[in-house]
């Protein structure tokens, strides 16, 4: 595994997400044959491009109680203390530990907090690349994906948690505008 990272039309830089343009995304399987799509509509980060790609970091605030399944009933169920515990833990939080090359590919890894636990996790990247954008401000648009264990963050409930998976696959689409 080399630690070597190639980016084609890479640009250094401090990058704010723009929430309105991005998506922080979530899939998880219910009964086996069904899937549960959802988003949280307020987060906010910033990414930083540093000379050396590998030494480049990330890092973002989700806010709980901003999750949609585009069912309120499901929303609200979500928000309670069997799930995300959104009134005691009212932040999701991803902060990048490395960026590295395998082949290919690149991997961010990083420490995800969901619940006030901690867990270390690594993030597929594709780097969509770096251009003019809204009103001749740069952009940086990027896509990554990961899958976590949800038990291991303390996100179950009795019964239902018979009938849904424990894999929450993560899907990021994340648009950010240069600053300064």
């Amino acid at each position: 595994m080399s630690t070597q990272v190639d980016i084609p039309g890479y640009v250094a830089g401090t990058w704010a997400i723009d929430a309105a343009r991005s998506d922080v995304a979530f899939e998880i399987a219910q009964a086996g044959f069904s899937t549960v799509r959802g988003s949280f509509d307020d987060f906010e980060g910033t990414i930083v491009t540093t000379a050396e790609p590998q030494d480049s970091s990330v890092s973002a605030v989700i806010r709980s109680a901003s999750v949609n399944t585009k069912n309120k009933r499901r929303d609200k169920h979500l928000l309670t203390r069997g799930y995300l515990s959104a009134a005691q833990h009212p932040t999701i939080t991803f902060t990048s530990t490395g960026l590295r090359a395998d082949g290919d590919t690149i991997l961010v890894d990083g420490d995800l907090s969901i619940r006030d636990v901690t867990k270390q996790v690594t993030l597929t990247l594709e780097v969509n690349g770096f251009g003019a954008g809204h009103g001749g401000k740069e952009l940086a648009r990027f896509t990554a994906h990961t899958e976590i264990n949800r038990e291991e963050y303390g996100v179950i409930r009795g019964v239902a948690s018979a009938v849904i998976s424990k894999t929450v696959k993560i899907i990021l689409n994340i648009e950010a505008t240069r600053q300064g």
